[in-house]
């Protein structure tokens, strides 16, 4: 069990994250919230790449900088972007890493091929990675990461870039990966977690907003979402008085999603709140926001 008591950090005058309190257990968590606000700090903090100005973070019941290298030997942690060798293949890059890692050469060599195998890779393991798409190249950051056969699997921003196809990819993979292991997976992409997380921890203003699993967030909004059509004449009033959440443009008017507390019109259809509505009513002011919800 991972677990964060009261966490406070600190950059000087500027205060980064705010008394997290948070709990990990076995399954994937998503971290989920735009960009700029707070989640590389968290993660940073949980690979004892920063440490908390207030606070402390424990794995089972012990400090994390305490364990040192005990706790690193059971942490894997794909960064936002990870340096590779881009003339080396797949295995020997990963063999490289092994060595680091103090693995002995015959473990490591199996290991390595039983991990090219699960992220799909087993086809091009000897091919050079300058070939390789942004997909593949994930893919084998996440096979670096597993290298240990870690406890803790952490991945900051792992989609960023590729496309829907490998992120499904991507999806399963994690599923598969989840059952003994703690994942934590940061993003601002709702789609990668929203079918996958146990639990989703949103985050806003420094703190934690949400901490919960997505049926549970969903209906935070429950009886407030609709959906209506609006003709073309009238698109930029209603845009005026609802927080629109989607539009779809029809030949003859705009279907549009929206979150409003006024007693319901009978033209307005109600429709069941997903992640994707409730992410964009937290965060409606937020700056970072637009252009990045997919």
């Amino acid at each position: 069990m991972l677990v964060l008591n009261d966490v406070t950090k600190k950059f000087g005058n500027f205060t980064a994250l705010e008394n997290i309190n948070l709990e990990f257990n076995h399954g994937v968590y998503g971290l989920l919230a735009p960009n700029g606000a707070g989640k590389t700090t968290l993660i940073k903090m949980l690979v004892t790449l920063l440490f908390p100005t207030k606070g402390e973070i424990l794995y089972n019941g012990a400090e994390i900088t305490s364990l040192d290298e005990e706790y690193r030997d059971i942490l894997g942690y794909l960064p936002q972007e990870f340096g590779y060798y881009k003339n080396y293949t797949p295995e020997k890059y990963l063999m490289y890493l092994a060595a680091l890692k103090g693995l002995n050469k015959k473990e490591a060599d199996k290991r390595i091929q039983e991990l090219l195998r699960t992220v799909g890779l087993e086809e091009v393991t000897r091919k050079k990675m300058k070939k390789f798409s942004g997909g593949m190249i994930q893919r084998v950051g996440i096979a670096q990461a597993m290298l240990n056969d870690p406890k803790i699997l952490i991945l900051d921003e792992p989609t960023a870039g590729l496309d829907p196809k490998e992120r499904a990819r991507f999806r399963k993979l994690l599923t598969h990966l989840s059952h003994d292991r703690i994942i934590i997976l940061s993003t601002h992409i709702v789609s990668d977690v929203e079918s996958i997380a146990n639990e989703i921890v949103m985050m806003k203003n420094n703190t934690i907003l949400y901490n919960d699993t997505v049926s549970n967030i969903n209906n935070t909004l429950a009886g407030s979402i609709f959906e209506t059509e609006v003709p073309f004449s009238d698109v930029e009033r209603f845009r005026d008085n609802y927080q629109i959440i989607s539009e779809r443009q029809d030949q003859e008017h705009m279907t549009i999603r929206f979150i409003t507390n006024d007693q319901a019109d009978e033209k307005w259809t109600s429709v069941t709140p997903t992640l994707e509505d409730v992410f964009l009513y937290v965060y409606e002011d937020d700056q970072t926001l637009a252009g990045r919800v997919s």
